[in-house]
């Protein structure tokens, strides 16, 4: 089973992020990390929200730090 597509998925989660305002080093983090749902901070951001804003509101509550 090649990895090929979860690569594809990943690129262009990245490319839908920097397309919406995400820094490039942001996106890729967001892009890699599943648990992130892109389309709840695109959303967000077609909302108005600044891009670090909507990362922080959607972050996953690990220990209490953003991620």
């Amino acid at each position: 089973m090649s990895s090929r597509p979860d690569h594809d998925h990943v690129v262009w989660r990245r490319r839908c992020l920097i397309s919406a305002g995400f820094p490039t080093s942001t996106a890729r983090t967001l892009a890699a990390d599943r648990r992130v749902d892109i389309h709840a901070l695109l959303e967000l951001t077609d909302r108005g929200c600044p891009p670090a804003l909507a990362v922080r509101i959607l972050a996953p509550l690990n220990d209490g730090r953003p991620v």
